[in-house]
């Protein structure tokens, strides 16, 4: 299956877009790498949670899983003027398989930037598929489907 890979550099609170939407929905993804480092590794004191949302959505460094349009989180905490660039790394993501666009935020505690990398495998998805996906996230958000 094809990979698609995507990367970037967001500032504290802002969101990238990644267009995946097709007319026909019949393109499915899944993630299945998500990395990510600060803008200046070892020079920098950060406490930064990056999300990846099914929506546009205001970064923030709450995480609540139990949120249905959340689709991976990722956590990155270093302290350089203790000699620990990097203390503590999580990543978590969802195998859930989605067929539109979606949103990568940034919130770090000292405004700090933040690189991100994620790795989508992409696939064609037969018609009930694309269905089950679409009605899905019309139900979790109304507004989709306006």
């Amino acid at each position: 299956m094809p990979i698609k890979t995507f990367r970037g550099l967001l500032l504290d609170g802002e969101v990238d877009k990644i267009r995946l939407s097709t007319k026909k929905g019949k393109i499915g993804y899944q993630i299945i790498k998500l990395k990510i480092i600060p803008n200046k590794p070892g020079d920098e004191s950060l406490e930064a949670t990056l999300t990846v949302n099914k929506i546009n959505f205001t970064p923030a460094n709450a995480i609540d899983l139990s949120d249905g349009n959340i689709l991976a989180v990722a956590y990155w905490a270093g302290n350089a003027a203790l000699g620990y660039p990097q203390t503590d790394t999580q990543v978590i993501f969802e195998q859930e398989v989605f067929n539109q666009d979606i949103f990568i935020g940034s919130n770090d505690i000292q405004g700090k930037a933040m690189n991100y990398y994620i790795e989508l495998e992409t696939f064609v998805q037969t018609d009930n598929q694309t269905a089950v996906s679409t009605l899905r996230d019309i139900r979790l958000n109304p507004q989709v489907g306006e």
